[in-house]
């Protein structure tokens, strides 16, 4: 086992902001510096898991998080980098990974939810609308926009592609560090 301590990057942000896409480029970046990195993505756990009592209400949604949030600091207190996408967007799960993880560094991935619901790859609004979809995260759920994240990422317009908005989550872990250290 590792005495390296780990770090935990939770990056989070609504349905289609981008978060797995951003998660999966940052462990690339980490592999072309010849790190390893541990990619913990919410949708990946919930079918691994597979806990058929585990719906899309809020309370199931809240489980799954703290799930992950388990397994982040599981893999972190052996020395892992764990990078985490996972939509949890409740201050609970942010109040108790700040308080629990080694390291943690939050990532907000803001998207408006017009520009969510125009690109709306998997349809997820748009059956939400038709009411063919309930329990929908910023559709007739609630959630909690992270107002104290260490880093926002801006993927309204998709300008910056996903390598380069990953490059920005190290330049801010980078940033960061420097004023963490003693």
């Amino acid at each position: 086992m590792s005495q390296r301590k780990g770090i935990v990057i939770w990056i989070t942000g609504l349905s289609g902001a981008g978060k797995s896409t951003i998660a999966r480029a940052l462990v690339d970046l980490y592999a072309k510096k010849g790190e390893q990195a541990v990619l913990l993505d919410g949708d990946e756990i919930r079918a691994a898991v597979a806990d058929p009592k585990t719906a899309h209400d809020r309370r199931s949604r809240l489980v799954n998080a703290m799930r992950i949030c388990r397994f982040a600091k599981l893999l972190a207190n052996q020395g892992f980098t764990v990078i985490v996408a996972t939509m949890s967007l409740f201050e609970e799960v942010h109040r108790w990974n700040r308080k629990h993880q080694p390291d943690y560094f939050e990532v907000f991935v803001k998207v408006s939810l017009g520009v969510l619901r125009a690109r709306d790859a998997r349809k997820l609004y748009s059956r939400a609308r038709q009411g063919r979809a309930a329990n929908v995260v910023g559709v007739d759920m609630a959630f909690d926009e992270p107002d104290d994240a260490h880093l926002v990422l801006d993927n309204e317009q998709v300008t910056d592609s996903f390598t380069a908005l990953a490059g920005k989550i190290l330049t801010g872990l980078k940033r960061r560090s420097r004023f963490t250290q003693k």
